[in-house]
């Protein structure tokens, strides 16, 4: 395996066990994050939608790791995943809706979309 390869692995590998140790504890936590970020949630099927989805994005990173080349599209929709997260964070905090602990959280999925990106262009084969 490439040195380019090694590090798109483990970009990937190391997002989707972050991400994973970080967003499956929320499904225990809709009181706690209402109590400590009020008011809360007024529709709950959002708070466990976004989980849901975000975690079936941490497993398409594990998968995305295990063969980079093979998934190396499926990179892109990654980085818009982070990206779209990040950016969010940063106008919603713009305009005093977060808490700045939120911030940090948008700041590691931006520093992961930089990331993504390195590993995308590291991965691209000759004449692509």
């Amino acid at each position: 395996m490439s040195t380019q390869h090694t590090f798109a692995k483990r970009v990937f590998l190391l997002a989707g066990i972050y991400g994973l140790l970080l967003l499956l504890p929320q499904y225990f936590m809709e009181g706690q994050l209402g109590r400590d970020f009020p008011p809360p949630p007024n529709h709950p099927e959002q708070f466990y939608g976004f989980i849901g989805v975000a975690l079936a994005w941490q497993i398409a990173f594990l998968l995305i790791a295990r063969d980079v080349q093979r998934y190396r599209l499926f990179m892109l929709p990654a980085l818009l995943e982070k990206l779209s997260f990040g950016i969010a964070v940063l106008v919603l905090y713009a305009q005093g809706r977060v808490a700045l602990i939120v911030v940090g959280f948008g700041l590691i999925d931006l520093v992961l979309a930089a990331l993504f990106l390195l590993a995308f262009r590291s991965t691209r084969t000759a004449g692509h």
